[in-house]
């Protein structure tokens, strides 16, 4: 370890860079993304800031070190999740160290990973990179994921592979569930609730709705099952429910609201279309305006290429068979560049989200082992041959 990394880190974790759906939360990542783009720089990594369109304060990194058609990507969000800071044993934005653990807001999900990947770059030279290596940073991935789907819409990074860093105590994930939320809407006609024939009643309708949508699950779980997730069934949960405003008044809006976690081979039309068919005829037989729209956008689910070149050598170095996750990440982002992805990443997902976040001080060297072992594999060494496993140096 280098005397570098633990004031970069503490920098990175000085930057209050959080991402909210809330306004009142919201803020931008430029200040991480500025600090990445200077050490990198000095390091002889070619930087590219790409502000997001509609949020100008917010912006993704590509940072490349040689040049190529494969390549590798170091992939890392540096936004994090809203903070109360009253719940924290020391303040969030002060790296502190502890119980052999560095404390603090991103220490594990996720502004580590980009440090130690910077880590495990140092003293690289371009002239010496049979492929390049990529060190990407991105944008409001805990909250809409703007950056990522950003980086789809102008078709950047290009590379073969990639390596998502988010919290799997170092071990592969290989696939992970999608998730889409969303919320139907039906609206009929107030009245009197003495005669039900004065109106239309959104919530009878709404009944029939959640009971055809209850079928629905249970034939999802029949046609698509994965052994390889701890829950093998795609899911649908129903989350929250509005509607009426009085008891003797005949409920005129209905809405309700929920998720659908997709496994791989599932994708959110399909679904969305499934919905549709199932809800549209209850509707219209009741004379009731339906509405359906997603709440926020969803993200696909996720799988490595099969026969992955990058999914063996993180097993290799790791000693660890790759697993599956439940809750998502940027990969699928990074697939539908054509790009080979894996998630892998020190810290532990169950410390996310959590005050007195943390990453254990043994970890960082295992990682940094890994990505110089991954570095050396995919970027020193001449290009595998592609072995039929969907991988591409470029958005093919």
């Amino acid at each position: 370890m280098s005397q570098l990394l633990v004031p970069a880190l503490r920098q990175l974790i000085a930057a209050s860079s959080i991402s909210s759906t809330r306004p009142e939360y919201d803020q931008g990542n430029r200040a991480v993304i500025d600090l990445l783009a200077n050490w990198l720089n000095d390091m002889g990594f070619a930087c590219e800031i790409i502000p997001l369109p509609d949020a100008p304060h917010k912006a993704n990194l590509i940072a490349t070190l040689g040049k190529g058609s494969g390549g590798l990507v170091l992939s890392g969000h540096t936004d994090t999740v809203p903070c109360d800071d009253t719940l924290w044993s020391q303040d969030p934005w002060t790296l502190t160290e502890r119980d052999n653990r560095f404390y603090g807001l991103g220490t594990c999900d996720m502004k580590s990973f980009l440090a130690l990947a910077i880590e495990a770059a140092r003293g690289l030279k371009a002239e010496e990179m049979k492929q390049p290596l990529i060190i990407l940073a991105t944008a409001d991935e805990e909250s809409t994921m703007a950056g990522a789907r950003e980086l789809t819409r102008i078709q950047q990074p290009k590379a073969r592979y990639a390596v998502v860093g988010e919290p799997t105590g170092l071990t592969p994930l290989s696939m992970h569930k999608g998730i889409m939320m969303e919320r139907i809407t039906l609206t009929g006609q107030s009245g009197h609730s003495s005669n039900p024939a004065l109106g239309r009643n959104a919530m009878d309708a709404m009944h029939k709705v959640i009971s055809e949508l209850m079928v629905l699950r249970e034939e999802w779980k029949e046609q698509y099952q994965n052994p390889g997730f701890t829950v093998p069934t795609p899911t649908l949960n129903l989350g929250c429910i509005h509607g009426g405003d009085n008891p003797n008044r005949i409920c005129e809006t209905c809405a309700l609201e929920f998720d659908v976690r997709m496994l791989p081979g599932m994708d959110s039309e399909t679904i969305r279309a499934a919905v549709r068919q199932r809800v549209k005829p209850i509707t219209d037989a009741n004379g009731i305006i339906f509405e359906f729209a997603p709440i926020t956008p969803e993200v696909e689910p996720f799988a490595s290429h099969e026969g992955s070149e990058l999914v063996n050598a993180c097993e290799r170095l790791t000693g660890h068979t790759s697993t599956s996750a439940a809750f998502a990440t940027e990969a699928p982002f990074l697939n539908q560049l054509g790009i080979d992805t894996i998630v892998l990443g020190p810290g532990d997902i169950a410390q996310a989200h959590q005050p007195d976040e943390f990453l254990a001080l043994d970890t960082i060297q295992p990682t940094v082992d890994l990505l110089k072992g991954l570095i050396q594999s995919f970027c020193l060494q001449d290009a595998p041959e592609t072995k039929g496993n969907g991988a591409s140096n470029g958005n093919g």
